[in-house]
């Protein structure tokens, strides 16, 4: 059994696991381009000529310099009247700076992967991973500082070439049935598991080394740290899963700013591994899950007649949110104890085909009568003109869900300018191209100004991920993980906004949220998550 004091000291390592697999290659990559000896020589550098110094892609040279910056190693400052980022040195830079060439290795190791099946290991990445290790206990022949500050740093990116040894490792593991039951609860044998022993059992004597499994003759079995990890590995997914983005960084900043997503086979999504994206979201989206149930609850208690006729799941996925929505208004409300005289109407709707199709399936075998069509988040009223045409069904006398979308919509530039200067600090870009903060706010406004008119009636219920401020973020390392957030969102085109900015936004376009059925997490400066219910 974990106690609460180390169960806290484990989910401090895995957050700097994740700071790792983004740091590395971003910084890495600023480094090796000469990016991080130029910003130490100039002390303090405007984004925009720094962009012309070096002719990048100035939209991803400001994420991964962001980076920096959430990890406290360079301070960010933003003038969002002028529309002026500035980045300049702090006490850590040099310490920092110096040992950037560490990340080499992991670097290397995440672009050599691209050459071999994602979740199966092999011999070439398993060496490189090895080689890695040794380095790794070997602290890479660094002689740890008496200073207090260059030890933390020292100290921070030894955490941070960890994380690229386990996260992706217990990914691995976990998506292929490493974490069944059976292995977590008996001793077993390398063999046992995986048809290459001799390597499997090196592998698991790497991660016996980090005191995730004790070794007993030829047999291993999970400790309790190592049960911690196991049962979390999906909180590693969403970040690994960006990881062929991360190893495509050189490319997507210094050159080829559409290099991620234009894959060789024609796959759209060769920017992320989206198997492994929606098995990490789901893992570690349950606790969010959980505030929205209470939700759904109070709205379907309510007198029969002032409920919605029934859910549109905007995004729907595989169709799991919608059947577990269903489940709960059954067994847990007054709707439930009267779906023959008012019965509810599901609706799913997603932009790719095969979430539909699966979403199908899975309604099908569920016994659940549902609605399930194409659906584009960022085009309201077309969907409200589908659903009223092929369904008779009004989009407004349903109560609208959602789960991490709004931020994922596809870039649309603003008719309407902001009418004020943004308090936002994020990184935002558009095929490389810097996007100013104004532009992405007064985007914001315009996204959910289409919805305004549909969520009147019965609320917009939805999650959405934030960002926070880079100095926020310095302050609470261990404690968030929003470097990683910041660096695969920002990557790969996506919009994620602080908590304050969300809010206030919404509130400027009339939106008005129920702040008795809203939630953030964690609670603090950090919050990197918030559940809303919104009305018109």
């Amino acid at each position: 059994m974990v106690s609460k004091t180390l169960q806290t000291t484990y989910r401090e390592r895995l957050f700097r696991h994740l700071d790792g697999i983004v740091t590395a290659p971003s910084a890495f990559s600023l480094y090796k381009n000469g990016v991080t000896d130029f910003i130490l020589q100039e002390k303090e550098v405007n984004l925009t000529a720094l962009s012309n110094t070096f002719t990048v892609n100035e939209g991803y040279l400001n994420v991964a310099l962001r980076v920096l910056a959430s990890q406290g190693w360079i301070e960010q400052t933003v003038n969002n009247e002028d529309n002026e980022v500035v980045y300049k040195v702090n006490e850590l830079s040099p310490i920092a700076f110096a040992l950037f060439p560490l990340y080499e290795d992991v670097t290397a190791l995440q672009q050599l992967s691209e050459n071999y099946h994602f979740r199966k290991f092999e011999a070439a990445p398993f060496k490189k991973l090895q080689d890695i290790f040794e380095k790794y206990k070997e602290a890479y022949g660094l002689t740890l500082s008496s200073t207090t500050k260059e030890r933390e740093v020292q100290e921070q990116i030894l955490a941070h070439i960890e994380g690229n040894i386990l996260g992706p490792t217990l990914v691995h593991l976990s998506m292929n049935g490493a974490f069944h039951k059976y292995f977590m609860q008996a001793s077993f044998k390398p063999e046992e598991f995986h048809a290459d022993g001799e390597n499997f059992k090196k592998l698991l004597d790497i991660l016996s080394y980090f005191e995730l499994f004790t070794k007993k003759g030829q047999t291993y079995q999970f400790t309790d740290k190592g049960l911690f990890f196991a049962k979390r590995a999906s909180s590693y997914g969403v970040t690994v899963s960006y990881i062929p983005t991360l190893r495509k960084l050189d490319n997507l900043i210094f050159g080829d700013a559409l290099s991620a997503k234009n894959h060789d086979n024609g796959d759209q999504e060769g920017h992320v591994d989206r198997a492994m994206n929606v098995w990490g979201s789901g893992g570690a989206h349950a606790t969010y899950f959980k505030v929205v149930d209470t939700i759904i609850l109070d709205i379907f208690n309510k007198p029969l007649d002032e409920q919605p006729k029934g859910i549109l799941d905007m995004g729907c996925g595989n169709g799991a949110f919608l059947i577990h929505l269903y489940n709960l208004i059954e067994r847990h409300t007054l709707r439930g104890k009267h779906l023959d005289e008012y019965p509810l109407i599901l609706v799913g709707a997603d932009y790719n085909q095969a979430a539909i199709d699966i979403t199908k399936q899975n309604v099908i075998q569920s016994e659940i009568w549902a609605k399930v069509m194409w659906g584009d988040i960022g085009d309201p009223e077309r969907l409200a003109s589908d659903l009223q045409e092929e369904y008779n069904i009004t989009l407004g006398d349903l109560l609208n869900v959602r789960s991490f979308l709004d931020h994922n919509r596809v870039w649309k530039a603003p008719e309407k300018k902001l009418e004020h200067a943004s308090t936002s600090t994020g990184a935002f870009s558009y095929e490389g191209k810097r996007l100013s903060n104004n532009v992405v706010e007064a985007s914001l406004a315009a996204h959910f100004s289409k919805w305004s008119p549909y969520v009147g009636k019965h609320g917009l219920l939805l999650i959405e991920l934030h960002s926070i401020p880079p100095a926020v973020a310095a302050r609470n390392i261990g404690r968030t993980a929003v470097t990683a957030y910041d660096a695969t969102h920002g990557y790969s085109d996506q919009y994620i906004v602080e908590v304050p900015v969300f809010h206030d936004t919404l509130a400027a376009i009339g939106m008005k949220r129920d702040e008795t059925l809203s939630a953030k997490f964690p609670n603090t400066e950090a919050a990197t998550v918030t559940v809303n219910l919104f009305r018109q």
